[in-house]
């Protein structure tokens, strides 16, 4: 595992939202990034590797692609794999599980493809393989060639590792991410949430007005490859620079229990300070003191049939109390329905992407300062 070596890092995103995280991704420094459907590819070393789990927002898991060669059946598959130098990457005592997919190749069979990778790494590496590894080596063949990559990462970068309380229908933090920097937002103005749940938006754009890195809670699953070094990595985490911030960041809920819950996770997530939440429907919001920022809201859509007729009036309600109470406020609404966005009566831009928020297609709706 050579620390100076160029790695191909494929970072994954929320389908729909890879253009926000290449943007990031950017922003940050990453080398040579470039955005693809499913994620963004950008090169670096390992300690790259290491940074893009501590500082991304919007990246779902960081993989790193350890190479790749042509295998047209399995008996050719079994030969190269044997052939591959697990050990610069994976340790011995290190347990792995193997994740196989195949797509358009002469080898169709995924589940005996993944077989071969685990026979090669077992009995040349002496690793132990098992379905409840942290360690996931993955095997993709397209087209008849064969790339493996090691997730370095472990559990999804969502888990933040400092929220325990989550309302209903939650909001995963890489998405309130993204959606954030969709609407403009890049920490130095109030952001606040009528329909808080468990805290999501308010915690992530605090966090970000504080410089606070997502990944500085958890361990990953890099702590336990060939390599790693320790004393640099807390290095690396011991760099992160705290910023002041004079601002507030607010959620409301009309669920004391979700207000609860978020003033928790405030806790846990060390933003307390900058964080007020209260109990109060939409309908009673009122913009805090201060300059104009952002609204965003991630309000019910209503799964079954019937449901968007009853919800909106609630999108009615909530539109009609930002034109009369916000002015000079710009508002994100994260909906699945065209017509519940409608409802709302604010002064739309075209929506953006379709995002796969759990099978359910969602989009954001935003506008420019409200008149």
């Amino acid at each position: 595992m050579e620390k100076d070596t160029d790695l191909e890092i494929f970072l994954v995103a929320t389908p729909g939202l890879e253009a926000p995280l290449g943007d990031e991704a950017e922003l940050n420094g990453f080398a040579q990034v470039r955005t693809v459907p499913g994620g963004v590819t950008c090169w670096g070393s390992w300690p790259e590797v290491w940074r893009a789990n501590l500082t991304l927002r919007g990246a779902n898991k960081v993989l790193v692609r350890l190479g790749s060669f042509p295998a047209v059946h399995l008996a050719q598959l079994d030969k190269r794999a044997r052939k591959f130098p697990w050990g610069t990457v994976l340790r011995p005592d290190v347990p792995v599980k193997v994740e196989a997919i195949s797509r358009k190749s002469r080898i169709y069979h995924a589940g005996a493809a993944r077989q071969r990778i685990e026979r090669a790494i077992s009995e040349t590496l002496g690793a132990s393989i098992s379905s409840d590894a942290n360690l996931r080596v993955l095997l993709r063949i397209e087209k008849d060639i064969c790339t493996i990559s090691v997730d370095s990462s472990g559990e999804l970068l969502h888990k933040r590792g400092h929220k325990e309380a989550i309302a209903k229908a939650p909001m995963r933090e890489t998405m309130a991410a993204m959606f954030l920097r969709e609407c403009g937002y890049s920490g130095d103005e109030p952001v606040l949430d009528p329909m808080c749940g468990s805290g999501t938006f308010v915690i992530e754009a605090a966090e970000i007005a504080l410089g606070l890195r997502p990944g500085r809670s958890r361990s990953f699953a890099f702590e336990d490859l060939v390599g790693f070094d320790p004393d640099q990595w807390q290095e690396m985490r011991r760099e992160s620079k705290t910023a002041e911030c004079a601002l507030t960041f607010y959620g409301s809920d009309r669920n004391s229990g979700a207000v609860d819950a978020a003033t928790a996770n405030t806790e846990r997530a060390q933003v307390s300070d900058v964080t007020r939440f209260q109990q109060r429907s939409v309908s009673d919001i009122r913009p805090p003191e201060g300059p104009a920022g952002l609204v965003i809201v991630n309000p019910p859509y209503g799964a079954r049939i019937g449901d968007e007729r009853r919800l909106r009036s609630v999108y009615g309600a909530m539109g009609k109390t930002l034109m009369n109470r916000f002015r000079g406020w710009r508002v994100g609404v994260i909906t699945s329905a065209p017509g519940l966005a409608r409802a709302t009566r604010l002064p739309l831009l075209a929506p953006g992407p379709v995002v796969d928020h759990g099978g359910t297609k969602i989009r954001l709706y935003k506008t420019d300062p409200l008149p």
